[in-house]
C-alpha cells in the first residue's frame, strides 16, 4: 500500500472542492477555533470562531472576559460551559506562562488545558506549517477503510501513518481527508461508485468488513 500513496493524493486532491489551508498570521486563532471544532460541525465552528473574536480578539481579552459572556457567544458549537472554561484558561495560561505568544511545539502546546494531540497538531499544520498529522474521525475512518493503516483508535492511527506517510505529505493529509470524507469517503454509505482509489481500497474490495470503521 506504501507505494500507491502518491496516487491516493493525487485522487483526493482532485476530489477536494477547497484549497488547502494556508499559514495564519494570527495562531492563537486558530488554536481557539481549534478548541471550538470540538465534536461540533465545520460551519458551527467558523459562525462562532467569527463572533468569539469580533467581542474577544486576543488572549488579554479572553483571559478578562466574563466566563457568562464566552459561554453566550460560544454556545452554538455546543459544550459551551467546558469549551467556555478551557477558551479562558488556555488564555490565561499563555499570559502567564508564555508572554502571551502561542508555543509552535507539541510537548508545550498539549500543556495546555484540554490541548490534546490532534488539537496540537492541527496547530502545528494550519498555524505553523510544520509537518504534524492531526487525526480526526475522517482521517481514522478512511486511513483504515483504504487500507493504509489497521488500527483501533486515532491515538494508534496517528502514529502509524507517521510510520507509513512520507513526511512531505503530512502537511495536506487532513486537509484531503477531511475533505474526501465530507464528499465521498462518509461515515455511512460511502459513494464508493465516485471514488477513484476503490480499486485500492480494503472497504471497497470486503464491504462487511469495512461497515464497521
Amino acid at each position: 500500500m506504501r507505494k500507491e500513496i502518491p496516487v491516493i493524493f493525487r485522487a483526493m486532491r482532485k476530489a477536494s472542492d477547497r484549497p488547502a489551508a494556508v499559514s495564519s498570521s494570527k495562531p492563537f486563532r486558530v488554536l481557539i477555533a481549534t478548541v471550538l471544532s470540538q465534536r461540533t460541525r465545520d460551519e458551527n465552528t467558523a459562525k462562532v470562531a467569527k463572533q468569539l473574536f469580533k467581542k474577544f480578539d486576543s488572549a488579554q481579552k479572553l483571559s478578562a472576559a466574563k466566563l457568562s459572556a464566552i459561554e453566550l457567544l460560544v454556545k452554538p458549537a455546543g459544550f459551551y460551559k467546558v469549551k467556555a472554561k478551557r477558551i479562558r484558561e488556555i488564555s490565561k495560561q499563555l499570559l502567564e506562562r508564555f508572554e502571551g505568544k502561542l508555543p509552535s511545539n507539541l510537548p508545550e502546546l498539549v500543556s495546555l488545558p484540554g490541548v490534546g494531540r490532534k488539537t496540537a497538531n492541527c496547530v502545528l499544520v494550519y498555524a505553523f506549517q510544520k509537518p504534524a498529522m492531526p487525526v480526526d474521525v475522517h482521517v481514522h475512518r478512511i486511513s483504515n477503510r483504504i487500507g493504509l493503516v489497521n488500527t483501533k483508535t486515532p491515538a494508534q492511527t496517528e502514529f502509524a501513518l507517521m510510520e507509513t506517510v512520507p513526511k512531505r505529505n503530512w502537511l495536506e493529509l487532513n486537509h484531503l481527508m477531511v475533505r474526501y470524507g465530507q464528499l465521498i469517503c462518509l461515515p455511512r454509505k460511502p459513494k464508493c461508485h465516485l471514488c477513484k482509489i476503490r480499486a485500492l481500497c480494503n472497504h471497497f474490495s470486503t464491504p462487511k468488513a469495512g461497515k464497521q470503521l
